[in-house]
């Protein structure tokens, strides 16, 4: 199940610490298309110093790294009174049920091995975040007929399941956060996609036909309100 972040709530920041570009390359795709913040450190210095800039929300924490390891990075994260709390994940390629209980011994909050699936990272990150406090529990959000049940990633119309993508998805997860309110293409694009990722304006249109489409069955209202030359609202009221 995939949730991405929406909403007028700020973003939790993820410092990924890893010295592998390519991996690090992903991890901040996925975690930036999910709605988190990503900050960088490739080495155990530089996420030493990060974190003492701008503590982040949560760090994902390669163990073996050039001149200073996750652990240690780790260790003296746990010494500070500031960041004795900081939730950790150690991401590393040591697969043995010792370096589990090292990485845990040394204050580690969760420990993932690669390779792992990103889906699997994911929900170790949100569930974690929740725990921390930085992402609240998820509920319903409702509008005249029209359910979305977070928890369960499902929707419903007068009780009736619909199906959508997962585009879709968090168009509508954005909308039923702000029923009424009319948002230009450009802030939907910042919203649903990202500031980072390079989205035409136009695509908004498409999806916005796709979520239409699925919610409204013939002789339902129409949800969705278009207003010309703004954009686009959730109110079934003619625009």
């Amino acid at each position: 199940m995939s949730l991405a972040l929406t909403g007028g709530a700020a973003r939790p920041t993820i410092l990924v610490v890893e010295d592998e570009a390519p991996l690090l390359t992903l991890m901040r795709y996925n975690l930036e298309k999910q709605g988190f913040t990503v900050e960088e450190a490739t080495d155990g210095q530089e996420a030493l110093l990060r974190v003492a800039e701008a503590k982040p929300d949560l760090v994902l924490l390669d163990w073996m790294l050039p001149a200073m390891s996750g652990l240690e990075v780790c260790r003296q994260l746990r010494r500070r009174p500031t960041t004795r709390d900081l939730p950790i994940i150690m991401v590393t390629a040591r697969t043995e049920d010792q370096d589990t209980v090292r990485a845990l011994d040394t204050g580690a909050d969760d420990y993932i091995a690669k390779p792992f699936a990103m889906e699997a990272l994911l929900a170790r990150i949100r569930a974690l975040l929740r725990r921390s406090g930085a992402v609240p529990e998820k509920g319903t959000l409702r509008y005249q007929d029209l359910a979305m049940d977070q928890d369960a990633h499902r929707v419903t119309r007068a009780g009736r399941p619909l199906h959508l993508g997962p585009t879709e998805y968090r168009l509508l997860e954005f909308f039923l956060l702000h029923p009424g309110r009319v948002f230009t293409r450009e802030q939907v694009l910042d919203a649903v996609w990202g500031r980072d990722i390079h989205v035409e304006p136009r695509t908004v249109d498409v999806h916005i036909r796709r979520l239409r489409k699925a919610i409204n069955a013939p002789g339902e209202a129409d949800l969705i309100r278009t207003v010309r030359a703004a954009g686009y609202a959730l109110d079934a009221e003619e625009g």
